[in-house]
């Protein structure tokens, strides 16, 4: 007697095709968009993706719906946390660190041309072109209005037009800078 096996959906698959996406993405969420991060997911990217085709391989003639499941999940995972790395990247590092960078913001004396005080937040970049993030202090909270319409553009206190202004906590912002422009030149 033959028996026919079903064809069942097994949750187990997508939820590795989640934890995939998460593995590949931890290094740029906790090391932010420098190269060695960037190197470190793509190794991961490649590591996930050969295991999940290998078990896709393994398990499409009896689990077909749970592989595609698992391949979209991943996919749109993947998608996902790349879009918000940089956010939970940020917010974990003001958590983390905002005492130390506040003390260094708020020993600066006043500037004489009406800029806002700042530091270096992170720097990223490859072959001579770096994008910077600068950590702002704006005591008149002027950059509010900027970092609610998530618009580009040039603002009081800053040299420069810059690409996105973010609210970290009342006064304090982390300002993103075009592509080779810094506070000292813009591009």
């Amino acid at each position: 007697m033959i028996e026919k096996t079903a064809d069942r959906y097994n949750w187990r698959l997508p939820l590795y095709g989640v934890l995939g996406a998460v593995i590949v993405l931890f290094p740029i969420m906790i090391f932010g968009n420098g190269l060695g991060a960037v190197l470190i997911m793509l190794v991961a990217a490649a590591i996930v993706s050969l295991i999940l085709l290998i078990v896709a391989i393994r398990k499409m003639r009896h689990q077909t719906l749970s592989v595609l499941a698992m391949l979209a999940l991943y996919c749109a995972v993947s998608w996902l946390l790349f879009r918000v790395s940089h956010d939970v990247h940020t917010s974990g590092r003001w958590f983390v660190h905002s005492k130390i960078y506040k003390t260094q913001v708020l020993a600066q004396p006043a500037s004489a041309n009406g800029e806002l005080k700042h530091v270096v937040w992170e720097w990223w970049g490859f072959a001579g072109s770096n994008t910077v993030d600068y950590l702002v202090f704006d005591p008149n909270d002027s950059l509010a209005s900027a970092a609610k319409s998530h618009s580009p553009g040039k603002f009081s206190g800053l040299p420069c037009e810059v690409f996105r202004v973010r609210r970290l906590e009342s006064h304090w912002y982390c300002v993103l800078f075009y592509t080779n422009s810094a506070w000292d030149h813009c591009d």
